[in-house]
């Protein structure tokens, strides 16, 4: 029964240690005269993707790989079909031409190359699907050139302020949260992977199934708090470049992490999800030539999270026959 409750508890630690980790970091680096902008594109965009990174690093150093890479594509798939549903149902959301063509692109590219790489056996004859420590270090130099990419777009446009940072901490006080966020990070982290196990041994379910869910929902909650807080303020660009980015950072920086640290072994089953995840992101695409152009209409919003729901249902009974 503790295991349980430290795995509900793991997740508010986790959540919490985020926003710190983000409050503290930002504070910094205002007090350097980093524009909000840069701000938006790295410090929040690592926060926001922390409780992800640090799920799978326990997951990748225990050896648990199905809940390392269900972590990532469950979230990933969330993120789409579910967050950006339920933020286009409270208000339409309206995507800058940027996105369209550059950050939408970069994520499916980012979905794609983990459909290739995990498929050794179909398309190389290898001995098994993993992504290998060659894979990892092939998509963090996908994720570097990701950087440099926001740079460049922080350098080109003006501040607009729209991600506030909170410059009224201490230098200290800002070291303070820091440290308590990566403590409650590495904390949550632990209890959340443990408690995964558990409840997959419990139910009889696959660890696999527990991460595309569960852990997946729960590691995406900082993404659909962001982006259902900007969706109600009107901030199209927050609630639907928080998604995106989110997206990007998951597959070429922890999951790169992730095989570095120790290769992850796919299974047949996981061609469903990463197909999901590629669906998913052409959807997302497809959707800004349909209707309003480049606007995300609630009757779209609505159609992801069905699609959504679709696919845990069949994530089920698939776990019963296997």
């Amino acid at each position: 029964m503790l295991i349980y409750l430290l795995f509900i508890i793991g997740f508010i630690i986790l959540i919490k240690g985020a926003d710190l980790l983000v409050e503290g970091a930002s504070a910094i680096a205002k007090k350097f005269k980093i524009s909000n902008l840069v701000i938006g594109l790295t410090v929040v965009a690592f926060g926001t993707s922390m409780p992800e990174m640090f799920v799978n690093l326990f997951a990748s150093v225990s050896g648990n790989s199905a809940i390392a890479i269900g972590n990532i594509l469950g979230s990933n798939i969330a993120n789409i079909l579910l967050i950006l549903g339920i933020a286009a149902l409270i208000y339409p959301l309206k995507v800058t031409k940027g996105t369209v063509w550059k950050e939408i692109p970069l994520s499916l590219l980012a979905a794609l190359m983990i459909g290739v790489m995990a498929n050794d056996i179909r398309l190389d004859q290898g001995p098994m699907d993993v992504l290998t420590r060659t894979d990892g270090l092939a998509l963090i130099g996908f994720f570097i050139i990701f950087i440099f990419y926001s740079f460049s777009i922080a350098k080109n446009q003006t501040d607009t302020g729209s991600v506030s940072a909170p410059g009224n901490l201490s230098f200290k006080k800002s070291i303070i949260f820091i440290i308590i966020g990566l403590a409650g990070l590495g904390l949550g982290g632990k209890w959340i992977v443990d408690g995964a196990m558990s409840l997959a041994l419990a139910f009889g379910v696959s660890q696999s199934l527990i991460g595309l869910t569960i852990v997946a929902v729960g590691t995406s909650l900082p993404e659909l708090a962001t982006s259902a807080m900007a969706a109600y303020r009107k901030n199209a660009d927050i609630a639907v470049g928080n998604i995106v980015g989110s997206n990007i950072f998951n597959i070429f920086w922890i999951l790169g992490l992730s095989s570095i640290i120790k290769p992850l072994p796919f299974t047949p089953q996981n061609s469903l999800d990463i197909g999901m995840a590629i669906l998913a992101t052409i959807m997302l695409f497809a959707w800004m030539f349909i209707g309003k152009r480049r606007i995300l209409q609630p009757w779209q919003g609505m159609v992801f999270i069905m699609v959504y729901f679709a696919y845990i249902i069949i994530l089920i009974f698939q776990n019963e026959l296997t």
